[in-house]
């Protein structure tokens, strides 16, 4: 018996659609980097991309636990001395809320050329419409319990 071996010409993607509505941040982001890797296919192959393409949509209305609106930071740096720049949670989600999640499903990826390939699969949309018709998106099978 030979060990089949998954080459790029085997992998068949998808696209799946993923609504964040009333879900906590951390679980979505941790589904939506599951898909994205491929991670949920028996195909699985750690050094291809053979994930799907995931549209994440009301990115608006995801949740986050406690105060961690009000404490939680997301700080870049703008390579000058003195020029760290720090923004709150809420203050993200209501300038730019689909960053939220691209951060959150970022660090949840290798760290490499294959994440930063990976994570162009990922579109992420605020409310519910999104330019993806075209593709026949399926509801994605999460294994989110639903927060009560």
């Amino acid at each position: 018996m030979k060990t089949q071996s998954v080459t790029p010409a085997d992998i068949k993607k998808q696209w799946v659609i993923v609504d964040a509505k009333d879900q906590s941040l951390g679980r979505i982001a941790a589904e939506v980097a599951r898909l994205l890797r491929g991670k949920h296919k028996p195909s699985f192959v750690p050094h291809l991309d053979c994930g799907d393409n995931v549209i994440v949509i009301n990115a608006d209305k995801v949740s986050l636990t406690g105060r961690k609106w009000d404490t939680k930071f997301y700080y870049r740096h703008s390579n000058y001395i003195g020029g760290l720049k720090a923004t709150l949670a809420k203050d993200l989600l209501a300038t730019y809320p689909d960053r939220l999640i691209n951060f959150a499903v970022k660090g949840m990826l290798p760290r490499n050329k294959l994440g930063r390939k990976v994570l162009g699969n990922l579109k992420v949309y605020a409310g519910q419409e999104h330019p993806h018709e075209a593709q026949k998106p399926v509801a994605a099978p999460l294994r989110l319990a639903k927060e009560g």
